[in-house]
């Protein structure tokens, strides 16, 4: 049986919803905000959340862009707040608000950098499951770049591999067919996630139209081969292997100059291998590059993952 208080906030959504549906937007925002700083002062942080997820979802699904991103952010602070912690249930609701928050609107961005916030409490780069959701929604509106940065941290092999493959069969090169599956194998790698760049590889390379009948390994494409051996290599830390590798698919290493910058940090991270001292300066090419997708290599984290998301070239 709802309680007086829960039969009270029933009472005072139904009331908004039914000013938002007689076209009362302005009147409805400004009823949410001042429940909003009635409750927050209660700190009924449950009423409270409800209350803005549902004012948020009835003004976004009218297109009251500004009013709805406005009750959405605030959704994410009483969250934060309220040391509310992250589950499938929160995620959700914050990549449906997401995607319903128009890419147009500035206040989007500042969403998803507050979601992602608070959704660092177990992990540095942001809860797996809110990555992936909120890759899926850039992947649906076809920004690609936007789509690889989440996916990266999301450690779904699958959903990523299938959206490289897409993005390769409507924009790539057929030559490139390697190209796109390596950089997200190096760069996950870099990222000290083998389980997941493995995932990524055999998904690709199992499913992709151009590749799933060759019956490889070994393939037709030897970068696909240099590939399937590098990871076999980190998975055994097999050094002695993994110098070799380099040496044998160098022609095909140099088809990329950022690929040999990924694999001295593979080295390191993975193998104990020492960075030529020419790139160990964080201005050179390789700390740039590396910096821009694993943060400061110098810097070694509890559980070995980095702290900022990987960049790409502009695809969308």
């Amino acid at each position: 049986m709802a309680t007086r208080g829960e039969r009270g906030v029933v009472r005072v959504l139904d009331k908004l919803e039914a000013s938002i549906n007689s076209g009362q937007y302005y009147e409805a925002h400004q009823m949410y905000r001042t429940l909003y700083f009635r409750y927050l002062t209660q700190k009924k942080y449950p009423e409270l959340l409800t209350l803005l997820y549902k004012g948020s979802t009835l003004l976004l699904e009218r297109d009251q862009q500004g009013s709805g991103a406005d009750l959405a952010i605030l959704f994410v602070e009483v969250l934060t707040k309220s040391e509310t912690k992250p589950n499938e249930e929160w995620v959700s609701k914050l990549a449906k608000l997401f995607e319903l928050i128009s890419s147009s609107v500035p206040e989007r961005e500042t969403f998803l950098t507050n979601s992602i916030k608070w959704s660092m409490d177990n992990n540095k780069k942001g809860d797996p499951l809110l990555h992936k959701k909120i890759a899926e929604v850039f992947w649906k509106e076809k920004k690609y770049t936007a789509a690889h940065r989440h996916f990266l941290h999301s450690s779904d092999g699958s959903a990523y591999a299938n959206m490289l493959i897409e993005l390769h069969t409507t924009k790539g090169l057929k030559s490139e067919i390697d190209l796109f599956i390596a950089q997200a194998v190096l760069q996950i790698l870099c990222l000290r996630n083998v389980r997941m760049a493995t995932e990524t590889f055999l998904r690709y390379t199992e499913t992709h139209p151009k590749i799933k009948n060759s019956k490889g390994p070994p393939y037709i494409f030897p970068l696909l081969n240099f590939l399937w051996f590098l990871l076999r290599a980190v998975e055994q830390r097999h050094v002695r292997q993994f110098m070799v590798l380099k040496n044998w698919y160098a022609i095909s290493i140099k088809r990329d100059p950022n690929y040999s910058i990924f694999l001295d940090n593979i080295g390191r991270i993975w193998f104990g291998i020492e960075i030529p001292s020419e790139n160990r300066n964080p201005n050179s090419m390789f700390g740039g590059l590396i910096k821009s997708i694993i943060g400061d290599i110098d810097s070694s984290d509890d559980d070995g993952e980095s702290k900022t998301s990987a960049t790409a070239p502009d695809l969308d």
